[in-house]
Formats: structure tokens, sequence, C-alpha cells
């Protein structure tokens, strides 16, 4: 629970900043910048730079874990899961999922409670702001 909130409150932040970035500006944001901050989006990003940085990029931390993205969400909340590679079917070692509009990210299971937790959550929230790169 404590690892949610601290995602959430990194979201919220850099939902300020962003909104304050926006007020400052003289034109009104486009339709496109609000429909990049609905789920389905967001999370294509994050998978994008989880395939990349995390699992293509062999990273010793996700070396022996899968990901299998579940983007197309009858629910509402694309999600992505890091599964054990030796076991594709069992149960995820880490959630990461989006819903509403703008997106609320959440990342759950047991990697959130393991060394790599902050970065998880610093990794999810960049990418999903659209940075990319590892």
């Amino acid at each position: 629970m404590r690892h949610r909130l601290a995602l959430a409150a990194k979201i919220a932040a850099a939902a300020s900043m962003a909104l304050l970035a926006a007020s400052c500006q003289s034109h009104a944001p486009s339709a496109s910048s609000a429909a990049d901050r609905a789920p389905l989006p967001t999370m294509e990003r994050v998978m994008r730079g989880a395939s990349a940085c995390w699992f293509k990029s062999g990273d010793a931390a996700f070396a022996s874990y899968q990901l299998a993205p579940e983007l197309n969400s009858f629910t509402g909340r694309p999600r992505i899961l890091v599964v054990e590679r030796s076991k594709p079917t069992g149960r995820p070692v880490l959630v990461v999922q989006a819903e509403g509009n703008p997106s609320k990210l959440d990342a759950f299971g047991p990697m959130m409670a393991g060394p790599s937790s902050v970065r998880i959550n610093h990794d999810v929230v960049r990418w999903a702001n659209g940075t990319s790169g590892c």
C-alpha cells in the first residue's frame, strides 16, 4: 500500500508540474494531449519503456522475468505484467495498470517490496509522462 501511495504522490506531483507548465502557455492544450493521458496511450508508453529498458537491454534485475502486456482490456484498466520466465502462466511479480482519464497509475506485486521498487516507480512515472529512454 505504501508503494501505491508513493507512486500516486509522484504522479500527482508530475501532473501538478504539467498543469503549471500548461497554464504558462499562451494556447489551450490540444485535444491530442488530453487523449494522451487516457489509460491505453499511457500504458503503451510504459510498455515500450519497460520492454526496451528492463528486458531488451539485458537488465540484471529483470533477467529472470518476462513482460506480459495486457493492453486490450475490457475493464478500462490496461496493464503490463512481469512474470517469471520459468513460469509464464504463474502469478505476476509486478503489475502496472492505469485507469481513469487522466490516468491514475498503480504498481503492485512482490517486486514493489524489493530493492527495485524505487527504480520501478521512477521509471513508470517517467514513461507515463512521455519521457522515453532508460
